[in-house]
């Protein structure tokens, strides 16, 4: 364990800082790329495949977490990332005039996405070993609530500012702006951070790579040896299954010509649409799904969860068939699709870190299942552009909604461990 350091007398001062960092590169990644390659004439196949392998590096972070544990302070590593990602993010703005922008953007999003993804688990080390467990419980509402603010600043205000910029300034401009700011938000976060976050600990539990080699082994070993693990890890790939579907050709959808089966909205509308009611919607239903689920207990209340996540796809099927042009119903649609997901998105959560992550290696096992959840969500992600050029939009969300079969199934059929028998509370 990491000795705990002095620490601000009240860790509002940087926890929502360090989180709203935590959200903004791989929203920047996952979604506004998309937007922004779609206004640059990237076919959507290729676009959905690259945007999605580029974000692996979340998949693969607890391959090298441990070995932060090794060298300097957590502190050290997340204002040496957040630098890393803000310079990394100006370059790609110089790349986007070239001929062969995409294949330089995708290469410093790859570096930003290793580096968001190393910020993660030196964030979360900096939180958990600063904070008491009374602090943690107080401050999680905090970490959700400026995740998602990244999101509103990141897919909404910046995409409805490269909007506005594509009409006076030009497409490649624009974006370049946009891609800036990100890069200048990042740089100013790192110079706030060096000043104000704790230091999360000096290094001490793994001293060489041979012990940080031994240590992730026993990791992996332990972890493949719970209980039940085989169907809670086929709960949580196939939880998301429908979402990797949909996630990347949503954007695509609503920014594509009515003429091809798309909803036609410009730039400036898809930053509206997504700007404050979707994450306030996906934030709301987490709140209550907390206290729907405290109330019920998991067990009972995990079916329930899983048709809020997934029912809502439905909208987007609506939305094809219906074609509407009024934003103020599209915005609904989408509204009522984030509220859904917050409010299932909870019944993952609360699996992974009871029914899996108790153990020794608590913290440890709850990144490998999050890296798991994350590679079964990329590869129905990357191959979903190829499925809807296929399929045309229509019809690839009436396939979405097959989708969501698998997710009910495995819901319906998973067991839980039984507390008394495995020796520890699963609410621990």
């Amino acid at each position: 364990m990491a000795t705990k350091v002095s620490k601000p007398t009240n860790p509002a001062f940087w926890v929502p800082t360090l989180y709203f960092a935590e959200g903004l590169p791989f929203v920047a990644i996952n979604v506004v790329s998309v937007l922004m390659y779609k206004v640059m004439k990237v076919p959507d196949a290729q676009i959905a495949f690259f945007t999605t392998l580029v974000i692996f590096p979340w998949t693969l972070k607890p391959l090298w977490g441990p070995l932060l544990e090794m060298f300097k302070t957590k502190k050290h590593f997340v204002v040496a990332t957040q630098f890393i990602s803000g310079t990394s993010f100006g370059l790609l703005a110089l790349t986007l005039p070239m001929d062969s922008f995409f294949k330089y953007s995708l290469v410093l999003f790859t570096i930003i996405a290793f580096s968001g993804a190393t910020h993660d688990i030196a964030g979360d080390g900096v939180y958990i070993n600063v904070l008491s467990e009374k602090e943690q419980a107080e401050f999680v509402g905090w970490q959700g609530a400026f995740y998602n603010i990244a999101k509103v600043l990141s897919q909404g205000a910046f995409v409805y500012l490269a909007g506005q910029l594509e009409k006076s300034m030009g497409i490649t401009k624009a974006w370049m702006i946009v891609m800036t700011l990100f890069g200048a938000v990042l740089l100013v976060l790192s110079l706030y951070h060096a000043r104000m976050l704790p230091s999360g600990g000096v290094s001490g539990q793994v001293k060489s790579a041979q012990e940080a080699f031994a240590t992730f082994w026993d990791v992996v070993r332990s972890f493949f040896k719970k209980r039940y693990i085989v169907w809670g890890i086929t709960f949580i790939i196939l939880y998301r299954f429908a979402e990797g579907q949909a996630m990347k050709i949503v954007p695509l959808f609503l920014k594509a010509e009515r003429s091809v089966g798309g909803l036609g909205l410009e730039t400036t509308q898809i930053g509206i649409i997504y700007g404050v009611f979707p994450p306030a919607a996906f934030v709301l239903g987490s709140i209550l799904a907390g206290y729907f689920t405290a109330k019920r207990g998991l067990q009972t209340s995990l079916f329930v969860l899983c048709c809020f996540f997934n029912v809502p796809f439905a909208v987007y099927a609506f939305l094809a068939f219906s074609m509407p042009t009024n934003l103020l119903v599209i915005g609904t649609a989408v509204v009522l699709e984030y509220f859904g997901y917050g409010f299932g998105f909870v019944g993952l959560t609360l699996y992974i870190m009871q029914q899996i992550a108790p153990g020794k290696y608590k913290m440890a096992h709850y990144a490998f299942a999050t890296g798991v959840m994350n590679l079964g969500l990329m590869i129905p992600s990357a191959l979903s552009g190829f499925v809807s050029d296929y399929l045309g939009y229509k019809h690839f969300f009436l396939w979405v909604m097959l989708a969501t079969i698998p997710a009910f199934l495995v819901t319906w059929l998973v067991p839980f461990k039984d507390p008394e028998l495995e020796g520890q509370s699963l609410h621990n």
